[in-house]
């Protein structure tokens, strides 16, 4: 037994290591790459951050959204930020709210990073976007994209000197060339006291489901500002973006996905990429509200997207939006919460909220939800009390026996939070079935409430004559 009691010593020493690492994180420079629209701006992007984050496309306007990636060089922590092409003289409306979100990145920015492409040239557009960003007073670098060879370019590089924003900084994005010498005049430009460590415990909740169900809305009338496009066309929001919002005196991050659609209609690269960002977004949340619109009622699809929340044991709170246009009665709620645990009934722990993003309505509960779910994710029992718990548990239904060999259960202990997951020693695997374990779960969250989020089991053997 003390074989056992060491072991889980270190495994519980080595959880509370993670996570102590996971929660530190830096105070963080922001550096916005802003320019006119298929310059090269998302290739960049992804180069630098090391993966394929933003959407590539060899087509004006695909990076719609802010998107966000935490980037170190040099042992130095900052945020890079991709923004939709900048067209200065359009009067097309998604072209026009692109050119107010990439406005919106300069204003937070503390470097910006000025693309241009040295295959097309310096045009009208480039002289545009200069004046724009002159005005905003902030440091900036310009750098030329697409220098393949700078032996063969390097007069088509010095052209850009004319927009006077100082020294070019040639590079190649697909290539991934000249990036070290541009990060190092990054890292110079940030302000005194940057990159410094301090505790990040916000909250991090990740806005998913269908599209067009309603998932920006809800975040911009949280936060009382259009910083998500919002548009009735389905599939606006194609990349996954972060909101800081402060409620009551206390700061949460929301993130906002792209709307998954079946797999048969995802015809496009673009529909692959935003199905894997929103899985990259529930991974590194701590909670996951799952839109439903409720003038479609609860769907097959609806239940797919809550899966990646369950299966990554993420808290998980059900919003039922447009709840404002449905003709209700005294049993309206009732019946469609009915169906939703009905279709939802893998994650009968889930919290069901009825809202309405147009007129607001519930949406400051929200808040309490998702504090009420983040105490749940992250509480800790003592092994005492469970082990009371499973033994009271076991006194009232017996274990399942099989062939005259009965199961067993010695010990219970809690290993994590964020999912809260419990490791059960006992003589056989195979007859602890899934029934049962699912008895000892309720019997765990009658005792601590667990509201919200999933509990994981683990089922380790230990011979009697261990």
């Amino acid at each position: 037994m003390l074989s056992f009691v060491l072991f889980y010593c270190k495994m519980i020493h080595r959880v509370k290591r993670k996570e102590n690492h996971m929660s530190k994180k830096a105070s963080r420079p922001i550096v916005a790459i802003v320019g006119r629209p298929n310059v090269g701006k998302s290739t960049f992007f992804n180069a630098i951050a090391g993966e394929r984050i933003a959407i590539v496309k060899d087509t004006p306007g695909v990076t719609r959204d802010r998107i966000y990636a935490d980037v170190t060089w040099l042992d130095k922590t900052f945020t890079l930020v991709d923004t939709g092409g900048i067209e200065p003289d359009s009067g097309d409306e998604m072209l026009s709210r692109m050119r107010t979100q990439a406005q919106i990145a300069i204003d937070t920015a503390d470097v910006i990073l000025f693309m241009v492409d040295v295959k097309q040239g310096l045009v009208d557009a480039d002289d545009k976007v200069a004046d724009m960003l002159r005005r905003s007073h902030k440091s900036v670098i310009l750098v030329v994209n697409k220098v393949d060879s700078y032996e063969k370019q390097q007069m088509d590089v010095y052209e850009f000197y004319n927009l006077g924003m100082g020294e070019p900084y040639p590079v190649s994005a697909a290539n991934r060339q000249g990036m070290g010498d541009l990060l190092d005049e990054v890292l110079s430009r940030f302000p005194e006291g940057a990159c410094e460590e301090e505790e990040d415990e916000r909250p991090r909740i990740a806005i998913i489901g269908k599209p067009n169900v309603g998932k920006s809305s809800i975040i911009n009338k949280l936060i009382g500002e259009e910083r998500l496009i919002v548009s009735d066309i389905a599939g606006t929001t194609r990349d996954a973006v972060d909101a800081a919002v402060k409620y009551n005196g206390k700061e949460y991050v929301f993130i906002d996905t792209a709307g998954l659609r079946r797999k048969n209609k995802i015809k496009e690269d673009l529909e692959h990429y935003m199905i894997v960002r929103t899985v990259s977004a529930v991974e590194r949340a701590d909670i996951a509200i799952i839109v439903i619109d409720a003038t479609e009622g609860v769907t097959e699809q609806d239940a797919k997207i809550a899966g990646i929340a369950h299966e990554r044991g993420k808290g998980v709170i059900i919003a039922v939006n447009k709840w404002d246009a449905i003709e209700k009665n005294d049993k309206t709620a009732k019946e469609f919460e009915k169906d939703i645990r009905t279709t939802l009934s893998f994650m009968p722990y889930a919290e069901i909220l009825f809202v309405s993003a147009l007129s607001g309505q519930r949406l400051p509960k929200l808040y309490e939800m998702i504090d009420m779910v983040e105490q749940s994710a992250s509480l800790r029992v003592a092994t005492g009390v469970l082990n009371e718990i499973m033994g009271e548990a076991t006194a009232l239904v017996q274990p399942p026996s099989d062939k005259g060999k009965r199961l067993r259960l010695y010990y219970i202990t809690q290993a994590s939070v964020k999912p809260p997951t419990f490791v059960i020693f006992c003589n056989d695997k195979e007859l602890f079935h899934f029934s049962y374990q699912r008895y000892i779960e309720n019997q765990i969250r009658e005792t601590f409430g667990f509201r919200g989020t999933p509990l994981k089991l683990i089922i380790r053997e230990r011979r009697d004559k261990e």
